[in-house]
């Protein structure tokens, strides 16, 4: 029961309404709300950084491209002037803002920060800062029983390997500043939460080796706890840890198996996985250990929570028996699946703009990651490897 709720699944299938964990039914629709579309005219003389800035448009989620300028919502013109990066921002045909860059050699992280501006500029519902500067940790499995912790941007590009372990090491999580990522680190002597700075040179340290098990790590907002899942007295249970002040609290007790915690935006409440009722759910608490209550969901087996900034939890559900990501809205009551194409999708990951999720999907031999709009239905392939590749979590960034 433990390695179906820990290591579980995702994907899709094709009902259209689908009855929930209370018993309620609840329509399945997809939303078909598009982003407004964008032409960029490219850098005149300098193919690399066109190239960047047109991926980075065209990845960051809130514009659709187009090769016709005569019809998009947006234009940007850029070009290089005194060894400036100019970039102009027209909505239809009326000039909105113009912005001067540094133009350094690294056309990547260049084209990065003019995006950032000009999305930040263009979108008020967008509520924060360097979207583009964000990263994606996950693992990718180089042995059998052996994964190691990497990051890549949010192209897919630029790939870091962070840890050099012959072991398995799984579930990365970021620091609410991005700067450290947290894991559970399995050895000979049992398997441990791990701390490791992003920047180099890179600093561990362990946070958790509890004997038996410390997995699903989860920082809170503020920085100060952890959620962790332990079994000192062979029952897998669900802990808060301080990381300034030292306490452990125990929040579950009893022989069912927990999962995956997250918190809440407030950090105020945790989501987490329990098989107390048969099968694996949903299930909220307070950091006491108290009020908790299932989440209504679709599908079976709902397994991987992710609680956005905004108050949306998403999460893996199990329908005509494969995967499928689907969010849930507490403050409407609305479930629905955003993903629909086959393939077994697990593990999702909110961005820091609420709208977008990272996950594994499964289809063919080797996993890979994608992205989802949950606004727009859309997907796209964020990295495929010859490696197996697992575990998606996307970095937090600074609010406007």
């Amino acid at each position: 029961m433990l390695k179906r709720i820990v290591s579980a699944a995702i994907l899709l299938a094709s009902l259209l309404c689908l009855p929930s964990a209370d018993g309620r039914i609840i329509e399945i629709r997809k939303k078909s709300q598009l982003n407004p579309t964008v032409y960029f005219s490219g850098v005149p003389g300098n193919e690399k950084l066109s190239a960047d800035l047109q991926r980075f448009l065209g990845v960051c989620g809130w514009f659709d491209l187009t090769g016709n300028s005569d019809n998009a919502d947006y234009t940007v013109n850029a070009a290089i002037n005194s060894g400036k990066l100019i970039v102009r921002l027209i909505h239809g045909k009326t000039p909105v803002a113009a912005w001067s860059f540094p133009a350094n050699a690294n056309t990547r992280e260049l084209a990065k920060s003019a995006v950032d501006t000009v999305i930040e500029k263009a979108f008020s519902q967008l509520k924060v800062r360097g979207f583009c500067r964000s990263k994606i940790a996950f693992t990718a499995e180089s042995a059998p029983g052996v994964r190691n912790v990497f990051i890549c941007d949010i192209d897919g590009g630029n790939v870091q390997q962070i840890t050099n372990y012959r072991s398995l090491n799984v579930e990365p999580g970021w620091s609410p500043n991005g700067k450290n990522i947290f894991f559970s680190k399995y050895s000979r002597s049992g398997i441990s939460v791990i701390e490791t700075t992003v920047a180099t040179p890179r600093r561990s340290r362990i946070i958790s080796s509890s004997r038996g098990i410390n997995t699903g790590a989860a920082v809170s907002p503020d920085g100060s706890m952890l959620a962790v899942i332990l079994s000192p007295d062979h029952q897998v249970d669900l802990y808060i840890l301080g990381l300034n002040k030292r306490f452990r609290r125990r929040l579950t007790r009893g022989i069912a198996v927990e999962a995956s915690p997250c918190w809440s935006p407030d950090g105020k409440s945790l989501a987490f996985v329990s098989d107390r009722r048969g099968n694996p759910r949903i299930f909220i608490s307070d950091l006491n250990g108290g009020n908790q209550k299932m989440i209504p969901t679709i599908g079976n087996d709902a397994v991987t929570p992710a609680w956005s900034k905004d108050g949306k939890i998403a999460y893996a559900t199990r329908v005509a028996g494969n995967y499928t990501i689907a969010v849930y809205n507490p403050a409407t009551g609305e479930n629905r699946r955003v993903v629909e194409l086959p393939g077994n999708w697990e593990s999702p990951e909110w961005a820091a703009d609420n709208r977008q999720v990272v996950c594994k999907r499964t289809y063919g031999a080797t996993p890979a990651l994608y992205v989802i709009d949950t606004q727009t239905g859309k997907q796209r392939i964020l990295l495929r490897t010859n490696s197996k590749l697992f575990d998606p979590a996307w970095s937090p960034c600074a609010a406007k």
